[in-house]
């Protein structure tokens, strides 16, 4: 990071962090997010089933990667503030770094912190630096889960996001999972534009959405598991409701 986001800091901006906290039912948040959260509530109300459903899916992918996978480290870039079944709840016997550039979130970091948890307080944008960071407490020479949910869409530039990922990607050996989620527009696009515009004219970081071809080329070169890029809600469902969402998942594993 070059410094912190000044409006990271400034309760009277929205932030994604803590309107996604809101939109899951947290208390961390302020209410120019519960005011952000509710103007595109009033077109999209399905943002909070599509906020519910990522984190259904994140909750899915890591008690596969934990228990069929045998994965045991996990990197979660733009983790968000703390809600319920976090990574490191899901996968308890886990190694588990969180990688966010929100102070806020950093404060409620903290409390969590156990032996095996670890929180870097980093920009996906710099992911040298993160992986730099993750090294002090996973073993790099080992499979680690890559979970990218709801943040490559914060890099707005797609060749950036694409070098993002291969740097990632590329520090990791044979064996290794990446995990992503990221906002389209195959449900509901005329609202989902909207959405995107008014967070964009007044959110502390633009963002934006990509269509299912692109979001599939981050896995280019892995092996997409069952049942590949689908709107996240029908990724390996598990008694969950399959209504689909705007927000499309996948999980795949770097071959050998």
């Amino acid at each position: 990071m070059t410094g912190v986001d000044e409006n990271l800091l400034n309760t009277s901006v929205p932030h994604s962090a803590r309107l996604w906290n809101y939109l899951l039912g947290g208390t961390d948040n302020f209410p120019a997010d519960r005011a952000a959260a509710e103007q595109v509530l009033a077109f999209l109300p399905e943002l909070v089933q599509s906020a519910r459903f990522n984190r259904q899916f994140l909750g899915r992918a890591v008690r596969h990667l934990a228990g069929p996978a045998g994965v045991r480290q996990f990197l979660d870039l733009g983790a968000g503030l703390p809600t319920a079944d976090n990574t490191h709840q899901v996968a308890p016997d886990a190694r588990v770094v969180y990688v966010d550039n929100d102070p806020l979130v950093l404060v409620h970091a903290r409390a969590l912190l156990t032996g095996s948890t670890a929180y870097v307080e980093a920009d996906v944008r710099d992911p040298s630096a993160v992986l730099a960071a993750a090294a002090r407490t996973l073993d790099l020479d080992r499979p680690v889960a890559i979970m990218l949910l709801g943040i490559l869409n914060f890099v707005t530039d797609d060749d950036q996001a694409r070098d993002i990922v291969a740097t990632l990607t590329a520090a990791v050996p044979a064996g290794s999972y990446l995990v992503i989620s990221h906002p389209t527009r195959e449900v509901n696009p005329e609202a989902v534009d909207r959405a995107v515009a008014m967070w964009n004219d007044g959110g502390a970081a633009p963002m934006t959405v990509r269509d299912p071809a692109t979001i599939a080329r981050f896995f280019d070169g892995w092996d997409l598991l069952e049942p590949g890029l689908v709107t996240c809600s029908r990724w390996r469902p598990d008694g969950n409701d399959t209504t689909p969402t705007s927000e499309y998942a996948a999980v795949a594993r770097k071959p050998s």
